[in-house]
């Protein structure tokens, strides 16, 4: 009959040491062998089992008093069975218990945002509006969801506008979100919030930001040949043409050009500010010329001030004359005299004319 082994008492506790899976022996080996997979843990019959680490000492001694007591009553030992895989990744002892996966901070604060603006309406739609407790929480809810409103204003980064003045436009349309606002409805309130405050950017770029306005259709179509052309570079390597814009927008180039002309309508330039570069002219030395039709603008409306003063025959005559540019003879068929009454009727007019004159007298 087998001799029954003492089980030694727990070891101190020592240095941590990793665990190591060591497959089970063959059972064919030898007698008294346990069977199956152990983790840090030989188990072997009669022989005493050694536990490799502290928190292992209770399951050892459990495992040895059962082999022990089978042996001693002459029955072959009893094979422990392998445990239930655990569903937790086990713990390192090199490195201790697993560590549990971390929310990201930028997600875990958009939770907490959303907690407490669920609380606060929860507190502001039992408040009286224009209480100072009232205005306490609408100021609580306003700055707790300021992000919303800088999240927002960063799609409007490229529009070569201060980004303060786009986040306080913006936070204009927050506190009107706020004020609208029914936590009844079961709606998150960056949902209903977000279409308000991009809105109300928009709203301030369309009305207030361009110096020259232009028609909403070739300012949405502006917004589609920027685009198109970003991503024509990107994919050529280079600034694509008018014609390969129009083609991409199924659109001619005029409307391209037009597009172009509507993008710049941003910012009103000095004709006198200075060019970038070194050299280059402003735009006053580049623009025009001296039109020779200019000086005629004075004569012109002084002419037409002084024929209403003539009959209207007269008129009729000079407008023949100097405006159809007909002959003597035609204007004399015309009007049904002869040419030297037409000719008298002529030098009559001119001599009105230059004493109704007052720049010539």
């Amino acid at each position: 009959m087998a001799r029954a082994t003492a089980l030694p008492s727990a070891p101190p506790p020592s240095p941590v040491r990793p665990l190591t899976q060591t497959p089970a022996p063959n059972p064919a080996s030898g007698p008294g062998t346990a069977t199956g997979p152990t983790t840090g843990l030989t188990t072997a019959a009669p022989a005493a089992v050694t536990a490799t680490t502290p928190t292992t000492a209770t399951a050892t001694t459990t495992a040895t008093a059962t082999t022990t007591a089978a042996t001693a009553a002459g029955a072959p030992a009893a094979t422990p069975a392998p445990s239930a895989p655990a569903q937790d990744p086990p713990a390192d002892p090199a490195t201790g218990p697993a560590p549990v996966q971390e929310v990201a901070p930028e997600r875990r604060r958009g939770a907490d945002t959303r907690a407490l603006t669920q609380v606060l309406f929860g507190e502001l739609k039992v408040l009286d509006p224009g209480t100072p407790e009232h205005n306490r929480v609408r100021g609580a809810l306003i700055e707790a969801n300021l992000p919303l409103v800088r999240y927002a204003a960063a799609r409007f980064r490229s529009r070569n506008e201060p980004m303060e003045d786009v986040v306080q436009v913006g936070t204009i349309g927050l506190i009107n979100a706020i004020d609208r606002f029914d936590p009844d409805r079961g709606v998150q309130f960056p949902t209903f919030a977000m279409p308000t405050v991009v809105g109300e950017i928009k709203r301030y770029f369309r009305d207030n930001v361009r110096t020259v306005h232009v028609p909403r259709r070739l300012h949405e179509l502006w917004v589609q040949v920027n685009s198109a052309t970003e991503d024509l570079t990107t994919a050529f390597g280079r600034s694509p043409t008018t014609a390969e814009i129009a083609e991409r927008l199924r659109i001619t180039e005029e409307e391209v050009l037009s597009c172009i002309e509507a993008g710049r309508s941003y910012h009103a330039t000095s004709l006198e500010a200075a060019q970038e570069g070194d050299g280059l002219p402003g735009l006053l030395d580049r623009l025009g010329y001296e039109d020779p039709a200019l000086d005629g603008v004075e004569h012109r409306d002084l002419v037409r001030h002084l024929l209403v003063q003539l009959p209207e025959r007269e008129q009729r005559i000079l407008l023949l004359r100097y405006y159809s540019n007909l002959t003597q003879s035609q204007i004399s068929a015309e009007l049904g005299v002869s040419q030297m009454h037409v000719s008298r009727l002529l030098a009559r007019s001119f001599a009105r004319l230059r004493s109704a004159n007052r720049i010539e007298a």
